[in-house]
């Protein structure tokens, strides 16, 4: 804990490192000179992460430690990045893709690695003053929200959070909870005040762009219109409420119900105005690149700032060690015309790179999906929204309030701009469907506990509590503090389906011989220092399937476990030349698994294999170049990058349970070093960076 606190009534801080703070701000660090826990809500750009750079410096300056923890790796990079530059603080790495430094007093890591040390090795952390949970409203994330709540519940009794989030809704129901799992007091801080206020703009292909005040107008003139255009062609009704197409085409009768404006004449506008730098959010990687394909008709930058851009390509060409030919390439060709993409789906390199330029302000228009909106500092003059719906993992549909928030709140640029401008572009049915009332509101929604406990934390938790104290755990949760103010029968009903959930993991671990009783078995002992596929690995280490293995059979049965095919397309069929008696022995393993999950009625069984990447792995490992793999199916580079880091880290913690003198762990370490070369390379990738 601290040694020292700021005695109540003495001056606050009020200006720290040449910035005047606002008032949320200066609050804030007097609760951390008060050493108390906090939780700080507001806006997209206001400067929260400053309140977390105070922390840090405050603990350094005592000899203390701190841990920074960022829901995605690209923001952990960020935060090294800037860390590194200042000579005051010692910073080391942990993402699961790098170490460096892991003893350094300022250590950024994702939350997954903060859960799996608190689990694994507590005693590491006794000297951390301060964890910095940045972007915490990820608690509702449906697939990885649980890790967030398992490191509040179970981190060392003497560590202190600082939790930053953008708006969010239940902000006190959220800070009461930490308080009463952490036993310590927490300041709640909100603040909704912008630096830069936003202006909000609607488009439309026929009436262009128009203010909110007249939306009711343009919906009752754009369906007499289109009224008519239905009634000139015969009623058709394609693409309507209930259709099933998106509808992208458009005809003599205008354009499909469904399909967003054309942007080319909105982009023109913009640029003509002084506008751009522009954000554009779509949530299709290739409507990203279709839509920057088509703003190549048109030059944003003037014959000063080409040459700017010509002089910053050849600088990264350079530190990213790419070939001469990479100038050729479309991501430098639309950079040239002052035009970019950004997705998931491109190598990590190329992403950068793209930032790179954005940062320069030589991108006057970038179409990027929403994740280019999480913690990266990357505002612009004006933010464009593509379109409103999204699939959110389950279903299709308009997205909700915080997330347009988040990105909308990416427009205005602190001390360049008076105001952000956020366009969002309508088609015909969003005109009179879509919920803008209620995302203009700016209302957002509640945080909703996501806790489920893996197979690595029950096993964790039976070891140290035994199984009738494992409940416990989701006493604690926030799912449980969410429904304490519920009715007696619907407390009852959760209660009872999260014992149902707990007791049937159990039982099937015991079942599978990991447990017996409060006793972890071999295998138990083995899977719970594995998160994420620890069931898959654990059995094909005790069935000997890794054993006798090249690293090119290791590598191809650990990128199968992690590989997850993008469910637009048909299963990929591979050949039974490329390792087919291998891939069948796997199979094999993880049916069984898949089986007695289903007896068990077990809402998520272990994943199955899938191997669509077996080819490109094969050719990898085998020193084939990136841009030659084949038999990669539909799976882009960034998704095959992906994959291969997902595996490397697999592999690592497999190794780690290994006895180092069996013939399996020479043979991973050289399966990861196969896996981790040039693109792949992510520690590479960050250093020449």
């Amino acid at each position: 804990m601290s040694d020292r606190k700021k005695a109540p009534g003495e001056n606050p801080t009020t200006v720290w490192k040449g910035f005047q703070l606002s008032r949320f701000q200066q609050e804030a660090i007097a609760a951390i000179q008060q050493g108390q826990n906090v939780l700080v809500s507001a806006p997209t750009g206001a400067g929260k992460t400053l309140v977390a750079e105070y922390a840090i410096v405050d603990a350094v300056k005592r000899g203390r430690r701190c841990i920074f923890t960022a829901p995605i790796k690209a923001l952990s990079n960020q935060k090294y990045r800037d860390f590194r530059d200042d000579p005051e603080i010692d910073v080391g790495l942990m993402t699961g893709d790098v170490t460096i430094r892991p003893g350094a007093q300022v250590l950024i890591m994702t939350t997954e690695i903060l859960r799996n040390a608190i689990f694994d090795s507590p005693e590491t952390l006794h000297d951390v003053e301060y964890v910095i949970f940045d972007e915490v409203h990820f608690m509702d994330d449906r697939e990885r929200g649980t890790v967030w709540e398992e490191s509040f519940i179970f981190a060392p009794a003497d560590i202190r959070f600082i939790a930053l989030s953008a708006t969010i809704q239940n902000l006190q129901e959220l800070g009461d909870w930490i308080a009463e799992i952490r036993h310590q007091e927490v300041a709640i801080v909100h603040s909704s005040v912008r630096p830069v206020p936003l202006v909000h703009r609607f488009y439309t292909e026929i009436s262009g762009s128009f203010e909110p005040a007249a939306l009711r107008d343009i919906r009752t003139t754009e369906e007499a219109i289109q009224a008519k255009l239905r009634k000139k062609s015969g009623g058709a009704k394609r693409g309507r409420r209930g259709g099933r197409g998106r509808g992208r085409g458009r005809g003599a009768n205008g354009p499909s119900p469904n399909t967003p404006p054309h942007a080319m004449g909105l982009f023109e506008g913009l640029h003509k105005q002084g506008d751009m730098p522009a954000l554009m959010f779509c949530f299709s990687r290739k409507d990203c690149e279709r839509l920057a394909r088509n703003a190549m008709k048109r030059d944003f930058l003037n014959d000063e700032e080409r040459q700017r851009m010509l002089a910053l390509q050849a600088e990264l060409i350079e530190l990213f060690q790419m070939d001469a030919g990479m100038a050729r390439g479309e991501i430098f060709q639309m950079a040239r015309l002052g035009i970019g993409y950004h997705h998931a789906g491109m190598l990590p390199a190329h992403k950068e790179i793209v930032e790179r330029f954005f940062t320069s302000s030589l991108i006057k228009l970038l179409i990027t999906t929403e994740t280019f909106a999480v913690g990266i500092n990357m505002p612009a003059r004006t933010v464009i929204f593509n379109a409103l719906r999204k699939f959110d993992g389950i279903n299709f549909d308009y997205m909700r309030t915080r997330d347009f928030l988040q990105m909308a709140g990416r427009a205005g640029r602190q001390g360049l701009d008076d105001e952000g401008l956020v366009y969002t572009m309508l088609s015909p049915r969003d005109l009179q469907e879509a919920p803008v009332e209620r995302l203009l509101a700016g209302d957002p929604e509640p945080v909703e506990s996501r806790f489920r406990l893996s197979f690595a934390s029950l096993l964790h938790l039976t070891r140290r509590l035994g199984q009738k104290r494992v409940h416990e755990a989701w006493e604690k949760s926030f799912n449980q503090f969410q429904h304490r103010d519920a009715s007696k029968k619907e407390q009852g009903r959760n209660r009872r389906l999260q014992a149902r959930f707990i007791n049937s993991h159990l039982d099937y671990l015991s079942e599978l011989s990991y447990l017996r009783g409060d006793d972890l078995l071999p295998r138990g002992k083995v899977a719970q220092h594995i998160n994420g596929y620890e069931l898959q690995v654990t059995e094909l280490l005790f069935q000997g399937i890794l054993e006798d293995r090249t690293a090119e059979e290791l590598a191809v049965i650990f990128v199968g476990l992690i590989h997850e095919e993008r469910r637009t397309f048909e299963p990929i069929r591979v050949s039974r030349r490329l390792h087919g008696d291998l891939r069948r022995e796997v199979d094999g393993v993880l049916r069984r698994l898949f089986r007695v999950a289903q007896q068990f009625d077990l809402p998520q069984p272990p994943k199955r294999a899938e191997w669509g990447l077996t080819g490109a792995v094969m050719d990898w490992v085998r020193g084939c170049p990136f841009e030659e793999l084949e038999g990669a199916g539909p799976s882009t580079p960034g998704d095959i990058c992906r994959s291969f880091r997902l595996a490397i880290q697999l592999m690592r913690q497999a190794r780690r349970v290994t006895d180092s003198d069996l013939d399996l762990y020479a043979a991973l370490g050289e399966a990861m070093e196969c896996l981790n070369r040039d693109e792949v390379d992510a520690r590479q990738q960050l250093e020449v960076g």
